[in-house]
This record gives structure tokens, sequence and C-alpha cells, in this order.
């Protein structure tokens, strides 16, 4: 994390207005993507919360299916985020002509690697027949990503094109369709969850026919806007059919794969918990799932931040400008490490109150609570590692920060979770009881500590080596 030194310095006095006109810009492009992202995240909130106040077994159900389809899909929103980048070097470089074969060129990566997530989650799906799992959980799980597999090539696609949109500056557009997803999702849940207004109550598997008729909508509304918004007539990418171009899907996988493998290390640390702890019951899997959720909205935050900081990085090294771009990404950290202390302090104080308005199941409560601690201790950690890691990306550097995850998450993380959570009796330095959950949510916090300070040395290299 950045050290106090260098917050001092880049908050001192003859800084300091160039530093709150960089935070100004920074909110005018994060706070739209701020909405749409907890829009998108609220509908997960939803999702956990009608399936928690249908029964016990509905929320263990959709909590495992919606480990499968959170690790699956934010390793997709990796591998998109190649456009990013590319867009916004295209776009500070005033480069515009460059920038719908980018995008045409992206969506054809977008279907190809969608169906491939499609084939991979349905795939997925056998675990759940060896976790010892209750039949109607296990059945539930299983359905739950047999029918929300179908989202991922609209997703993948739809992601492309929000990715072309935050590069030109245009992130209103998607909180907008996200809010309006959002409201969709919550009528859908109410109508299909618990059998309203004539429709069949499916329980838990209505959250998944919601979150499958949300994505599609996503996709569709924001083709919709930008065909009409005179913001995107000078790079319009579908007024014309382009061929799949190698070169240039190459280049495009080159530079995303490795940030697809590094938001699934990251996100496969926290799904795989719900998987590991399965057998010590329902219980653990709910108040995993509720912790884990609120976590996501909160993390959306820094998660917007992130992305603002990407495209101010990216535009300022295509027009030819490191030390603004260096400026930039410091600031950005800066700001998001303010939040960070906000919500650590909310999630120590209120974590019984949150966990309640999940569930009211008193043991599924008093766990998620226990586990919502832990959330708030990791909260720094956590926003300097989204932060410092966007950045980076906005420099095209991709391979290192996924060394810097995996290392955190594989290495460090997961095993010791391993050794607390479920105890192996073979090692002789493990707990004399297993934690279960609470021993993975330790483990967490010692694997984004060494991921936000190794992604803040690596930030620091890159960003020297790019000045004149």
């Amino acid at each position: 994390m950045p050290s106090p030194a260098t917050l001092r310095r880049l908050l001192s006095t003859p800084d300091r207005a160039q530093v709150s006109s960089e935070a100004r810009a920074l909110w005018l492009l994060a706070w739209p993507i701020l909405i749409g992202q907890l829009a998108t995240v609220a509908m997960a909130v939803v999702d956990v919360a009608m399936a928690g106040h249908a029964s016990a077994q509905d929320l263990a159900g959709v909590s495992l299916g919606v480990s499968i389809w959170n690790m699956v899909i934010i390793t997709l929103m990796g591998v998109m985020m190649s456009i990013s980048p590319i867009v916004a070097h295209h776009v500070g470089a005033r480069e515009f002509t460059q920038v719908p074969h980018v995008v045409r060129q992206g969506l054809w990566k977008a279907l190809g690697v969608g169906l491939i997530a499609l084939l991979a989650a349905n795939l997925s799906t056998a675990v759940f027949d060896h976790l010892g799992l209750e039949p109607r959980v296990r059945d539930l799980a299983k359905d739950f990503v047999h029918v929300t597999s179908f989202a991922m090539p609209a997703f993948a696609c739809y992601r492309v094109l929000y990715g072309y949109s935050t590069s030109l500056n245009q992130t209103k557009p998607l909180m907008v369709i996200a809010i309006g997803a959002l409201m969709l999702n919550v009528l859908v849940n109410w109508l299909l969850v618990f059998g309203k207004l004539g429709f069949p109550r499916l329980g838990g598997l209505g959250c998944a026919w919601s979150t499958l008729l949300c994505v599609w909508f996503n996709l569709l509304a924001l083709l919709w806007w930008m065909q009409r918004a005179k913001a995107y007539r000078s790079t319009w990418p579908l007024d014309r059919y382009e061929p799949p171009h190698w070169p240039q899907m190459r280049a495009l996988l080159k530079l995303g794969l490795p940030i697809g493998i590094t938001y699934f290390a990251e996100t496969s640390a926290f799904s795989l918990i719900a998987l590991l702890v399965a057998k010590f019951g329902s219980t653990q899997i709910a108040a995993h799932q509720i912790a884990l959720n609120f976590s996501s909205l909160v993390f959306m935050v820094p998660l917007s931040l992130g992305v603002a900081i990407l495209t101010r990085v990216g535009q300022s090294l295509g027009a030819g400008d490191p030390v603004a771009a260096r400026f930039r990404a410091w600031v950005g950290i800066a700001v998001a490490l303010l939040f960070a202390m906000v919500s650590a302090a909310f999630m120590a104080l209120f974590n019984q109150q949150i966990a309640a308005a999940y569930t009211s199941d008193v043991a599924v409560a008093a766990l998620a609570a226990h586990l919502l601690f832990w959330a708030a201790v990791f909260q720094l950690s956590d926003a300097t590692q989204v932060a410092t890691s966007c950045a980076i990306r906005g420099y095209k550097v991709t391979r290192a920060p996924m060394v810097i995850h995996l290392t955190a998450f594989w290495v460090f993380s997961l095993p010791l979770g391993y050794v607390l959570g479920l105890a192996p009796p073979w090692l002789p330095w493990a707990p004399s009881q297993p934690l279960a959950a609470e021993g993975f949510w330790i483990a967490l916090v010692v694997g984004l500590t060494v991921a936000a300070l190794g992604l803040t040395a690596l930030l620091r290299h890159v960003a020297r080596q790019h000045l004149p």
C-alpha cells in the first residue's frame, strides 16, 4: 500500500489544488460507473435475500450456484477488459478512426469466449455431486448454473461495449441501464421465487431465470442506446460487417487473458470457500454467501474508481504524458483508500444489523455478522489492490499483476484457508477444531494484503519506467 510519506507528499499544500481537481475529474467519471455497478451487485443481493426468505435450502442452493456463476463471469469480465486500455490509448492520442475496428474484433472475441464459458460452467456442475450436499440443495445449484450459463455470451459482448463506452468517458448510459435491469430483476424475482400473479413458484430457481433475462436486457438496451446517442457516432463499430481479424484478436487475447486469470485467482479464492465448507452444512454456506454478497456490494466503490483510474491513466499515456498518468494513478488510489476507511468502520460497527437484513435464520445471521467483521479488516488492502491493478492495466501491463494475484490467493490465501478452515488431521500445526468459513476469511485478509503490497511496488516500478 502507498506509504504515509507518499500520501503526505501527494497531498502537500503546493499540490493540493491539482489533487482536488483530479479527484473531481475522477469522481465525475466514476460515479455513474459506481451507481451502475451497485445496481448490478444489488441484483445478486436481491437474489440472495429472496432465496433466503424462501428457505435455508433455497439460499444454500442459490449460494452454491452463484459461486460458480461468479467465478465464470468475473473471469469473463477480466478477459474482456483488454478493450478498455486499447480504446483509452486511441482516445488519448485522438486516433478515433482506430476505435471501431478494435471494438468489432472485441465482439468477435466475446462471442467465442462466451461460448467457451457457457460450456465450462455446465461442465463445472459435476463438482456438486462430490460435496455430500442435501439432494434438494445439489439439484438447485446445478439447475441455477444450467439456466444462467446461457447468459454468458451476452455478458461477454456487453462487457466489450461497456469498456468501449467508459473509454469514451460515456458512463451515464451504463448507470441508467443497470438501474433498469435492477428494477426488472426485483420484479421477475418476486414473480418467480414466490409464485405471484399466477406465475409458478420456482423458489431459488426463479433467481436464475431472472439473472438470465437481465443480462440479455443489459446487452440489448446498451446497443439501443449507443445506436441513438451522438457521443458514439464518430466511433460507432456496427455500421458495417467485418470478419474476424486474427492479429487484432490475438492482441486482445494477449492483453486480456492475464487479466482474466487475475480475476479468476481472486474470485475463486472467495467462491471456492462455499464449496470447501459445504460439508459443514447449509448454515456455513449461507452465512458465507451473505458476507460475500455485502462485501461485493461495498467493493463496487473501489472497483468503479479503478475503472475510472484505468481510463484516466490510459488516456494520459495515449496523449504522451506519463507524468500526468502517474499523478492520476496515485490520486485515484488515495481516494479509494479514503473510502475504504469509511467502509471498514461501517462494517465493523453494523455487522449484526447487516446480517439480519439478509435472513431471519438466527444461526445464519450470527455467523454472517462474525464473517463481516473479517471483511471490515481487509477493506484497506482490498481497495488498494483493485485500484493499483487497474492503474497498472492503464499502462497495458497485465502479466506481472497476474503473477502477483496468483501468488497472493493460490500460494498464500487458499492453502492457509484450507489449514485453518478444514484443519486436516495429517497436519500437526493445524487447529484442533476446523474454523470452517471463518478460517477461510482470516486467510483472505492475508491474501489481499500480499496482493496490495506487491501491486503497489509494481505500480511504482512501472510508472518510473515510463517517465522521460
